[in-house]
């Protein structure tokens, strides 16, 4: 399991597809093409996505593959000027090949992180038809063009639990293994984990019992945390692992895991630096706080504790068994792992953002991890999230040269 050839290899967990302008037009009836998801060309020749009268034209941040950090720019860009790999999943292998990445979970782009898209939608029957359409060309043709080189990652209508839990199932049987979730869904509009009327348990009882992962990116709340209101973007930017933060202690004093016991959560693209300080200070607050907590008594105009038996929470038990981290660059974390475990961290390359670093991404997280025994290098390379997962990677490339 830990010969040099099985090191040479990693598997992302979080990666960006920039969706073909094929998709939902090959899938949707003839009669609805024009309203589905598509892409417009405007009188300066820049291509964008037009869905229910808005148009969402392409970051240029979102598709650098190939470009320098000197010419990144946020500016829109046509699909023309974008390195294939981004929208094509045979020209994503490539790359994939070149930068030692044997696999890869992708998340979507103009549907947003978690499926915003299809929940703001004028029309939600039509939303939903646009969603299971999405799902579909994920497993059948993203994944279906590299058996066993990526992970089906798949969407749900967060507008309706009953018909996520239906979908969900449904993509199970078809091999997908997670589905994407918010951090926070409250900006959303929607109800968080903690909604006294259950309004998520059936989705997280089907995630329990499909043993389906829920992955929450950063920015799936659609919101960015600012600093202050005249904070500059990079401060922001540099602070962004607090909403990552702030989702997992959400998750461990939810009760999520002692009502739903198989239920895994993955925080894409937060990085794990700050783990271990929340892990310590969870279990202070607890320690400290709970006896006047369990008595129903607030503080403020902060909500009660429900749903969770404080008395046998177990902080580091319960992120041990449920909780799971990835990451790009990070040395702090990687020096935790005598505190954190290696049993819970993965990486990921950011495949064609800004933060990725493609092609280097096996060097990268080589020379992070080096220092650390084989079997442990093995498992934050590949072995856990196949573990996470249940995925079986294709056999490594034997590549030119090599």
């Amino acid at each position: 399991m830990t010969s040099d050839f099985s090191l040479d290899w990693l598997i992302s967990v979080d990666d960006h597809i920039l969706e073909p302008a094929h998709l939902w037009v090959d899938r949707v009836p003839r009669a609805d093409r024009d309203r589905a998801p598509h892409i417009e060309v405007d009188d300066n020749g820049v291509d964008a996505w037009v869905y229910d009268g808005k148009r969402f034209p392409s970051s240029g941040l979102s598709a650098v593959a190939g470009k320098s950090k000197e010419e990144f720019s946020p500016k829109s860009l046509s699909y023309s000027e974008m390195r294939p790999g981004c929208y094509d999943p045979t020209a994503r292998i490539e790359d994939m090949n070149r930068a030692g990445i044997l696999a890869s979970l992708c998340f979507p782009t103009v549907t947003r992180f978690c499926g915003q898209l299809f929940m703001e939608a004028s029309d939600r029957d039509f939303g939903l038809v646009c969603l299971r359409a999405y799902n579909d060309w994920m497993i059948e043709e993203w994944c279906g063009a590299a058996p066993g080189r990526y992970i089906p990652l798949v969407l749900i209508p967060l507008w309706d639990p009953a018909a996520a839990v239906e979908e969900m199932t449904r993509c199970a049987n078809k091999g997908a293994t997670t589905f994407a979730f918010s951090e926070n869904p409250e900006p959303l509009g929607l109800p968080t984990i903690h909604d006294v009327n259950g309004y998520w348990d059936p989705v997280m009882a089907a995630a329990n019992d499909l043993e389906m992962v829920v992955s929450m990116h950063v920015g799936s709340s659609s919101t960015v945390p600012r600093i202050s209101t005249d904070a500059p973007f990079l401060a922001n930017l540099a602070w962004g692992a607090t909403r990552t933060s702030g989702a997992m202690l959400s998750w461990l004093f939810s009760g999520m895991f002692q009502r739903f016991p198989k239920l895994k959560i993955a925080l894409s693209e937060g990085e794990i630096g700050w783990m271990p300080y929340f892990l310590e200070r969870a279990e202070q607050v607890l320690d400290k706080q709970r006896h006047w907590v369990k008595k129903g008594m607030k503080f403020g105009e902060h909500e009660i504790s429900r749903n969770v038996d404080l008395d046998t929470l177990d902080i580091r038990a319960t992120f041990r068994d449920h909780i799971y981290g990835c990451f790009i660059e990070d040395t702090h974390g990687i020096a935790s792992i005598p505190d954190l475990g290696s049993d819970n961290i993965m990486c990921e390359t950011d495949y064609p953002h800004s933060d990725s670093t493609w092609p280097n991404c096996i060097t990268v997280v080589k020379q992070q991890i080096a220092h650390l025994s084989p079997e442990i290098q093995y498992k934050i390379l590949r072995g856990n999230a196949e573990r996470l997962y249940r995925f079986t990677p294709a056999e490594p490339p034997v590549l030119a040269g090599v």
